[in-house]
């Protein structure tokens, strides 16, 4: 295993390596940051807007779980039932110095990703207040719990090129809680600055803090290049070998609302352990890749695909449901969407993993190293 001091370094090389390529490539109206939740359309009054969001589906995975519960997955997660994944209100305030927004949810995703908040905490999407600080400059403080802006992937599927969420997007935060300052450096970069209570976490589990960082970057109106990284205390309860956490994601988001529309997100992470016996202190490193696009057929029709690969050998975000040591698996999906109306849309999707360890089960409780997964939605909003 290397040192921390080694896997710190391949975490710089490997950031700098992304980033390099992705602002190299040659890349030509304002694309919309698919990685953070959704803040467009409602029902405005005044100063308030009001919306709706309801994302129900039907899943079956060829593993046919006992539980209902398909592995690995916080989005819609349940199979061979119709069910809600997310279903929310979404209720917002906008003054000229003044916003906040407060979304309360429910569903089976809501379920899984909140299963270690308290009471209440499980059924809030969102719950935020922000500030302009200047008058004359538009530099805000939000406080409260806020989107993440980890990978490409929200929660909300109608924002994205597939239904299902990517194993990379399933691993970070949804949801964090603390305080966001937001400032536009340029004409074309935002940066935002986070103090968080930790890595999803409404409920603080230790006494330190965590610090989040996010650039994005749009050179154009068809593409969006965003950059976020973590530092943060991980100790728990539940890990107290756990120490300082180090994460960086680079994402690319092009012509989201054209005929071809592409996005693609790189991850790395290494999580410090300390061994109490040998008082050292070591770093484990898990890492994703993942690259979709969508072409349109029509202007109500269009086909996805998704290509992904997820690698944690030492198992700090995903422990085998099966008796295997580590986990990696590559992923091949296909999705048919159908806008039926202006607030409705239908998606047909399937996915195949392949690992080259047998993290999976079938349908009689035997390890596999594949699995295959069938779903489809309806998504309506307003």
């Amino acid at each position: 295993m290397y040192s921390a001091a080694n896997q710190t370094y391949v975490l710089r090389k490997t950031t700098v390596f992304i980033l390099s390529f992705l602002l190299s490539t040659t890349v030509y109206s304002q694309v919309s940051n698919t990685g953070v939740m959704d803040t467009t359309g409602g029902e405005h009054l005044n100063k308030i807007t009001v919306g709706a969001y309801i994302d129900g589906y039907y899943g079956f995975n060829t593993a046919q779980p006992r539980t209902g519960n398909i592995a690995y997955f916080v989005n819609m997660n349940r199979h061979n039932e119709a069910t809600i994944n997310l279903a929310y209100i979404d209720v917002r305030f906008n003054d000229r110095r003044l916003r906040g927004r407060f979304v309360p949810g429910f569903g089976t995703y809501m379920n899984a990703n909140y299963s270690a908040e308290q009471g209440l905490l499980k059924n809030i999407v969102e719950a935020s207040a922000g500030v302009k600080i200047f008058d004359k400059k538009n530099i805000w403080i939000d406080f409260g719990i806020l989107g993440s802006p980890y990978t490409n992937e929200s929660a909300i599927s109608r924002d994205h090129l597939m239904y299902t969420r990517s194993l990379g997007a399933e691993n970070v935060p949804y949801y964090l809680a603390g305080a966001k300052v937001t400032a536009p450096l340029s004409k074309k970069i935002i940066g935002y600055l986070y103090l968080l209570n930790g890595w999803q976490q409404i409920q603080d589990q230790n006494t330190g803090k965590s610090i989040g960082t996010q650039l994005e970057y749009r050179p154009n109106n068809k593409n969006l290049i965003n950059w976020n990284t973590y530092i943060g205390d991980e100790s728990s309860l539940i890990h107290p070998d756990y120490r300082t956490r180090y994460f960086t994601d680079l994402y690319w988001i092009y012509n989201p609302d054209g005929k071809l529309s592409i996005t693609s997100c790189a991850y790395i992470g290494i999580q410090e352990k300390k061994d109490t016996i040998k008082n050292t202190i070591t770093g484990d490193v898990w890492w994703q890749a993942n690259f979709t696009a969508r072409v349109k057929v029509s202007s109500k029709v269009s086909l996805s695909g998704r290509v992904e690969y997820f690698n944690d050998p030492h198992q700090v975000m995903i422990s085998p449901i099966t008796n295997a040591s580590g986990f990696n698996t590559s992923s091949a999906g296909l999705c048919l969407n159908v806008k039926l109306f202006e607030y409705a849309m239908y998606r047909i999707e399937t996915r195949y993993f392949l690992s080259d360890k047998e993290i999976y089960q079938t349908d009689t409780g035997s390890s596999t190293n594949t699995n295959a997964w069938f779903i489809s939605n309806l998504t309506l909003w307003f």
